[in-house]
């Protein structure tokens, strides 16, 4: 199960938002836990965590619109202005009101944006290594965003190179290749790999500089972990967003770089089990 993929954690439901699916799993029972990944990775983040709270939480975990198993196109709004509406509809459809809930990297972002302007009431809310605070986004994305129609249109070869470099850089450690073989499939092939510039061509800091003034105003109790070797947002960000959210609670990770699903997730596990209500 840790490098390959369980079954039982596959997004295997379909929900229809706006005619586009996006692909979505539940395990367990209790009080509901929600999982947002971030970019460019899928739900498959989460397969080492899940497992640690399906006895007693009822898990939600879902492929961020253009994302893992949910639907790309051309033409598609797979901005962080969309996936708050996205995860909203979802807690809509799911019926829930005030879950607990986990976000990391675009998911930070998304949790942050659905709770500050979608108004979603949280129980409690986790944020690993977020992307919140600008300025964000690594040089290939800062590069790979101006030349959108250059880079989707590279042969496949030396996009199926790129993506996996990318990745690697996520982590501290040596991702094993069937890791690897598990967040870089989705982008590669035609829809892939132009779906993987759609995303990046979109990223944009207005989405964070909606909420940042406003993170003062959250009404849930809130963790923060970071991995302390994180090379795509420093863990100066975390120190940074702790300071902006009165009574958060900032847990550095050592030995974990930005994807800390994959550095330390018994570090990730613990600090939830101690956190979550």
């Amino acid at each position: 199960m840790t490098n390959g993929h369980d079954a039982t954690l596959q997004p295997s439901q379909t929900f229809d938002f706006h005619g586009q699916k996006v692909r979505w799993g539940v395990v367990g029972e209790g009080p509901p836990l929600v999982l947002v990944h971030g970019t460019p990775f899928s739900s498959a983040v989460w397969r080492k965590i899940i497992p640690y709270f399906c006895d007693h939480r009822r898990v939600y975990f879902y492929d961020l619109l253009g994302y893992g198993q949910s639907e790309m196109r051309d033409g598609q709004d797979v901005s962080l202005g969309i996936q708050n509406k996205v995860l909203e509809a979802l807690l809509e459809h799911w019926e829930l009101d005030n879950p607990d809930v986990v976000g990391h990297d675009f998911g930070g972002a998304t949790v942050l944006r659905a709770h500050l302007l979608g108004k979603r009431n949280y129980r409690s809310m986790t944020l690993i290594d977020p992307v919140a605070v600008a300025p964000w986004g690594t040089p290939l994305i800062r590069h790979a965003r101006q030349h959108e129609a250059v880079f989707a249109g590279l042969p496949a070869y030396v996009h199926e190179a790129i993506v996996p470099a990318y990745i690697a850089g996520s982590a501290h450690q040596t991702l094993p290749a069937a890791t690897m073989a598990l967040y870089a499939a989705p982008w590669f092939g035609e829809q892939g790999q132009a779906a993987f510039y759609r995303q990046v061509a979109q990223m944009d800091e207005r989405y964070t500089d909606e909420v940042e003034p406003r993170y003062a105003e959250i009404r849930c109790p809130i963790l923060i972990l970071w991995g302390e070797l994180d090379r795509w947002i420093s863990v100066e960000h975390g120190r940074t967003l702790a300071r902006k959210i009165p009574g958060s609670t900032l847990k550095i990770i050592p030995g974990a770089g930005h994807i800390v699903q994959e550095d330390a997730p018994e570090a990730v596990v613990a600090a939830l089990l101690k956190f979550l209500p």
